[in-house]
């Protein structure tokens, strides 16, 4: 499975960023597909490269999401509710761009 995570710029430089993830964690970041990006914003990070930004609130829910993930793993039992909040008590809704496909054929 492949997994983006969320990271924020800490100091930009002129092809790559230093990022933080969780746990302050830094790492380099190619930030050729988005440009240059001030100090606070958040990336979509995968395989070393940002590939779009982030609002900090979807960061968070990523964030949130992955830690619910990380815990099932290590065989804990998350609170989903907390960690999926923007879930709870809604049904899922397609993005725009895949409502379509879904539609059944008209007869």
């Amino acid at each position: 499975m492949c997994i983006g995570r969320p990271m924020c710029i800490v100091e930009m430089h002129e092809f790559f960023s230093l990022c933080a993830g969780p746990g302050d964690a830094q790492e380099a970041v190619d930030m050729s597909l988005v440009g240059p990006q001030p100090s606070g914003t958040w990336v979509l990070v995968f395989l070393g490269h940002a590939r779009g930004l982030l609002e900090p609130e979807e960061a968070l829910r990523i964030q949130d999401a992955l830690a619910a993930l990380d815990a099932v793993m290590r065989g804990e039992a998350p609170d989903v509710d907390r960690l999926f909040a923007d879930l709870v008590g809604r049904e899922p809704q397609l993005p725009d761009h895949l409502r379509g496909a879904a539609a059944p054929p008209d007869r």
